[in-house]
């Protein structure tokens, strides 16, 4: 029996539009994120056994109807289609998946993702003739679902489902969470037999490159973060330190050519212990001289873990940084100060390490003056690179129910990105509009990179590292529009 796993098209016209961004969109440095949890889904079907098809359509990028003829040549013995989804998308995405199953009406079809797992039943009643959606973290949904297929079992009956049964639609309880995450199979395995891991982008690091997860969950309560409140919860389960090395290995002798892994946990920093005994075990096995890394890191990293980790192969660490008002990360339950935001880029300078910033605005309290305050802040820390980005209240988040609930959330999912993909904003607070929002984004932007002194400091690390300078130049090469426009 086969399962089929689609990351559909979407904004193909326009470039590779980026599910798995914790904002989806079509980014404008070019970065593509592997679409891990559907990854890791399948990884755990063909590990039980069933045969697995993947196909990830933004890679290419794909349209429509060229994967429905992709589809027509691999469906043999499928009997489950497994569909990725996220909020931009997620009109197409049921589009998509009613199509699948006009064209293949005896294939169970489910819908999976941040947005089905927020809005099942809507996302049920928006669609015609899909079977279920998963809610939350999926593999082992996904799988038993297969196996209830295969085995003539009642497949509506696995925990973890909203379902369409008899022209209703029902929900079952939830899935528990993984607990044993080292059961989970390596990504990279999966990816070196059914992907093309130089379809993979991520601006901030080497190419080529291999993103995994280390553990899944944040123990953090940000009120904005989609994935803690809609996919793998706020307890932090953690892979071990030595199934982590194990599969670098695995990484260093299958793939020769890449140059930097990239741990996409939430905050793979969040226990020192832990954060030491996989770098030491990095050094003792010699893969700090095979590849560079890097990680999402708290601003309550200490120096001490900095420097082990430079040790280990870490070039970069990117911290959630999101406002220079205290308020602001108040109201948002960021758990952090602007404190420790010096702290933390001192210590990152003294450890040698470099540090990409990311700041939002349009949080609860937001005004043209916090605005500023967030810039000012940008430019003073200087750190190596900066992204800034309109908040976007995803369901399923704090953040949305705060927007909704006030009126202050204008649109519906299809206005999350602009019209070419990028992102946009729907947010309109007192006194200040979505659009002034995007457009203070684009100057914060245009005024952090487009800076002398900042440009004469990347060419002077690209001296000294070159792989540093190809990087910044395809990332340029990308950006370069929106910049220079």
């Amino acid at each position: 029996m086969k399962v089929f796993f689609l990351n559909p098209a979407f904004k193909a016209e326009y470039g590779k539009f980026s599910r798995e961004n914790r904002s989806p969109t079509v980014t404008r440095s070019g970065t593509l994120y592997y679409p891990l949890w559907l990854i890791y889904a399948a990884a755990v079907c063909e590990k039980d056994g069933f045969e697995v098809e993947f196909l990830d359509a933004p890679a290419f990028p794909m349209n429509d109807d060229q994967t429905y003829e992709y589809i027509k040549q691999h469906a043999d013995g499928t009997k489950l289609f497994v569909v990725n989804t996220s909020t931009p998308s997620i009109v197409n995405d049921t589009a998509y998946g009613d199509k699948l199953k006009e064209l293949y009406p005896d294939v169970f079809v489910m819908l999976v993702g941040t947005h089905p797992s927020a809005m099942p039943t809507e996302t049920l009643e928006n669609s015609k003739s899909i079977d279920a959606v998963a809610r939350h973290e999926y593999d082992y949904i996904v799988r038993d679902v297969a196996r209830a297929i295969r085995d003539g079992n009642d497949p509506f009956a696995i925990k973890g489902l909203t379902y369409r049964k008899d022209r209703e639609i029902k929900e079952n309880p939830d899935m528990p969470f993984i607990e044993n995450i080292d059961e989970i199979p390596f990504l990279s395995e999966f990816v070196k037999k059914h992907l093309n891991y130089k379809d993979y982008f991520f601006a901030a690091g080497e190419y080529p490159e291999i993103q995994i997860f280390t553990g899944r969950g944040c123990m953090a309560r940000c009120t904005f973060c989609v994935y803690p409140q809609t996919m793998h919860g706020h307890g932090y389960r953690m892979r071990s330190a030595e199934n982590v090395v194990a599969e670098l290995e695995y990484i260093a002798k299958n793939f020769p050519d890449v140059r930097e892994i990239v741990f996409e946990d939430d905050t793979f920093t969040i226990l020192k212990d832990r954060v030491i005994k996989i770098c030491k075990l990095m050094i003792q096995k010699g893969l700090h001289k095979r590849f560079r890394w890097l990680c999402n890191a708290r601003v309550n990293l200490d120096l001490e873990t900095m420097q082990i980790m430079k040790k280990a192969g870490c070039h970069l660490i990117i911290p959630g940084i999101e406002s220079g008002s205290e308020e602001i990360l108040k109201n948002i339950h960021k758990g952090t100060t602007l404190k420790q935001v010096h702290q933390y880029c001192e210590n990152a300078k003294k450890a040698g390490l470099m540090v990409h910033a990311c700041y939002m605005v349009g949080n609860e309290g937001e005004t043209g003056e916090t605005m500023q305050k967030t810039l000012d802040l940008a430019l003073k820390l200087n750190t190596d690179t900066a992204q800034f980005y309109p908040l976007l209240p995803f369901p399923g988040t704090k953040s949305y129910e705060w927007a909704k609930s006030n009126g202050y959330l204008q649109g519906g999912y299809t206005d999350y990105v602009k019209e070419d993909g990028t992102i946009n904003s729907l947010l309109n607070l007192p006194g200040l509009s979505g659009e002034e929002m995007v457009a203070f984004c684009d100057m914060a932007r245009k005024k952090y990179y487009m800076r002398p002194s900042y440009i004469l400091h990347r060419l002077w690390m690209g001296i000294k590292d070159p792989q540093d300078l190809k990087r910044s130049l395809k990332a340029f090469n990308k950006i370069k529009k929106f910049l220079l426009k």
